[in-house]
């Protein structure tokens, strides 16, 4: 039987199927081990810089508005663009600007790791069609953020959609980290994704209204925590 191909342009009909396709993006159980790393987290942990709902809401809150914002969601944008239009070029460009504002090893192994994975599970679905893409991503290392917006593209997803499930990713594996880490509550857990998600619109507008030399974040405490975090002794998450 022939495959088909998953559409890159959907129209008002097919929104559910976007929605859906969306969905499976953004899913835990999506194979590529978000869950795996902790982003700084366990060791603000261990620290006690986050001890209970409130400290954690804060750490991912700050992190959202900022590192989220002002980095990932503002080249998220960019290369979605240069997917659209086919520039191979800018969308390396892009890729190396978000490996480089990585400002830990920790930072970046998971970027990279997550990255890798997603694309190879991209490869491995018998309903998209992967050739296309293939130009854009000759360098070793690809971002997860540059590997999202090639999904996102094969997905059929706009920039903005992709950008909110972007979002949702991040928050998902953090509030799911926190819950084992500092320890949460189930329904702790379920209130904060509930306060956070009402922030990702505001994330998302400042980053759509940054010029290119506004692009960029640095985060001294996620740095900091992500690399001590290296040499912790005792870890759930990878580093």
């Amino acid at each position: 039987m022939v495959a088909t191909v998953i559409p890159i342009h959907m129209t008002d009909s097919q929104q559910p199927l976007k929605l859906s396709r969306l969905l499976q993006l953004c899913s835990a159980n999506l194979p590529v081990g978000g869950f795996s790393f902790s982003q700084g987290l366990e060791y603000a942990v261990e620290m006690g810089w986050i001890n209970n709902a409130a400290s954690t809401e804060s750490w991912v809150a700050m992190n959202l508005s900022v590192a989220i914002a002002h980095n990932d969601l503002a080249i998220l944008k960019h290369l979605h663009r240069s997917l659209t239009l086919k520039d191979g070029e800018a969308f390396q460009r892009w890729n190396e600007q978000i490996l480089a504002s990585r400002e830990s090893y920790e930072l970046h192994m998971a970027d990279v790791a997550m990255g890798k994975a997603l694309m190879r599970l991209l490869d491995q679905l018998d309903a998209a069609d992967m050739t296309v893409y293939s130009l854009f991503w000759q360098r070793q290392e690809i971002s997860f953020v540059s590997a999202f917006a090639i999904a996102a593209q094969v997905f059929g997803l706009d920039v903005l959609s992709a950008q909110s499930g972007y979002c949702w990713t991040y928050l998902d594996n953090q509030i799911a980290a926190a819950t084992k880490l500092v320890p949460l509550g189930q329904t702790q857990s379920q209130n904060l994704l509930f306060n956070l998600s009402e922030q990702v619109e505001l994330a998302i507008q400042t980053a759509n209204a940054l010029e290119d030399d506004e692009i960029g974040a640095s985060m001294p405490h996620l740095a900091m925590a992500s690399a001590w975090h290296e040499t912790q002794y005792t870890r759930l998450f990878r580093s």
